[in-house]
């Protein structure tokens, strides 16, 4: 078929299509200028449209929320808990548990070991933050002049070559040795009463020697019995700082200048002297003789003495009868004593308690009797008994009471109760000491 037959379209129309089409193309600029109208007109109507939304955004108005009580980041992370707080939250409570867990495990095993050991009947020590931690110095606990004159006389080699050649030689009792029997005793009897009982006297070895040298103490305290496990040996350096650290409620030890260190720390201490004479002590009954001024009391009586003498402070007293007396450094462990005590009282057995104190004063009880005793009942003490001796010597009290202990802040009346074969413990605090 001819190719003119196929368009249905006459020349006519098919002239003026070819003439748009070649006017289109060839007039460019009258294409881009009607193009450049409709995107100038589109952009218009859009700005339009946004600027009328803006105005109606501005013009509607929204609910607002009421204001909330303030809460910390805190209280608003636990109302709105993540994963990684449970996670920090379990960490913690697990370290907690573990700790605890450790600390149960420590005494579990220390519990096994004393009940595994063969023919032992050694009691479990009690826990540190429990206990009634009594500190004692080596030259307390055991005589050991011969090595210490050693030691004056040829220097800390030789005091340690002595005491290792001499490691097996047990060494003799000293002043705080009968001191350290009555308190395990106590301990015996309050585990009868109580089985699981902790708040008991534990004893430490508190001594500046070398570590060497507990070969020897050790050795020592082991032939005797003594159930003493915690040491602290310091190579040389002063032990006082670690009184503290130990919970220490009372140190007791033959060298002065410590006891004067550790009364400035704030712990009640005392040096031990021993006896003029061997004298037979009571081992099922600790007995604790306090004086009254500047050991259970302030220095307060002490001062008005010094200055006006005694009939004025007699006189002072008489009119602040019923003003209670300050504390003095050993008041606190008169409280540990006292509420041994009340556990035993607890049980019925007051007239069998192993543990009898006594107040021993040069104080008159006409004049300043009453106020004494007002003063300790104030502060919930009960003292089994009280001698006022308005001045009088000390000594043969003391020798019929026979304590293991015996608290005074003046010497005269710790050397007169030495002649009497009584172990005295020497307070240096208040006014007589300068």
């Amino acid at each position: 078929m001819p190719l003119d037959s196929r368009s249905s379209m006459s020349p006519e129309a098919q002239l003026q299509t070819t003439s748009r089409r070649t006017t289109k193309t060839e007039n460019p600029d009258t294409w881009s200028h009607s193009t450049g109208r409709e995107m100038r007109e589109s952009r218009d109507k859009r700005e339009s449209r946004d600027s009328r939304d803006s105005r109606d955004t501005h013009q509607r108005e929204y609910s607002r929320t009421p204001p909330s009580e303030w809460k910390s980041y805190t209280q608003r992370r636990m109302l709105y808990p993540s994963q990684m707080d449970h996670d920090c939250v379990s960490d913690l409570a697990r370290k907690r548990e573990e700790e605890e867990d450790e600390d149960e495990a420590y005494w579990a095993s220390v519990r096994t070991l004393y009940e595994k050991t063969p023919n032992c009947s050694r009691p479990r020590p009690p826990k540190p933050k429990h206990a009634i931690t009594v500190a004692v110095s080596s030259g307390a606990l055991f005589n050991m002049m011969d090595s210490r004159k050693i030691y004056d006389e040829e220097g800390l080699e030789k005091y340690m070559e002595y005491q290792l050649m001499n490691e097996n030689v047990v060494l003799t009792p000293g002043p705080a040795f009968r001191f350290v029997k009555a308190l395990q005793h106590v301990n015996c009897r309050l585990r009868e009463l109580y089985p699981d009982e902790q708040d008991l006297f534990d004893i430490v070895l508190m001594t500046n020697n070398h570590a060497q040298v507990g070969v020897r103490l050790i050795n020592s305290v082991n032939h005797y019995g003594l159930l003493i496990d915690r040491f602290c040996l310091t190579g040389g350096k002063s032990p006082i700082g670690y009184l503290k650290a130990y919970l220490t409620n009372l140190y007791v030890s033959a060298d002065s200048e410590k006891v004067l260190e550790a009364i400035q720390e704030g712990i009640a201490s005392a040096t031990m002297y021993d006896s003029a004479k061997d004298v037979a002590y009571c081992d099922t009954q600790l007995r604790v003789v306090f004086d009254g001024d500047a050991v259970l009391f302030c220095e307060e009586p002490e001062h008005g003495t010094k200055d006006h003498g005694p009939d004025k402070c007699f006189q002072h007293e008489a009119i602040a009868d019923n003003k209670p007396l300050g504390q003095g450094p050993l008041k606190g462990f008169m409280e540990d004593l006292g509420r041994l005590q009340k556990k035993f009282y607890a049980k019925d057995e007051r007239l069998c308690c192993p543990i009898r104190t006594y107040l021993v004063t040069a104080r008159s009880a006409a004049s300043s009797g009453a106020r004494v005793l007002k003063t300790l009942r104030r502060w919930g003490l009960e003292i089994d008994e009280a001698l006022f001796l308005a001045g009088a010597p000390k000594g043969p009290i003391l020798a019929k009471i026979r304590p293991h202990l015996f608290f005074d802040d003046h010497m005269f009346h710790i050397e007169g109760a030495q002649k009497y074969g009584t172990t005295t413990t020497h307070v240096p605090y208040g006014i007589s000491q300068k």
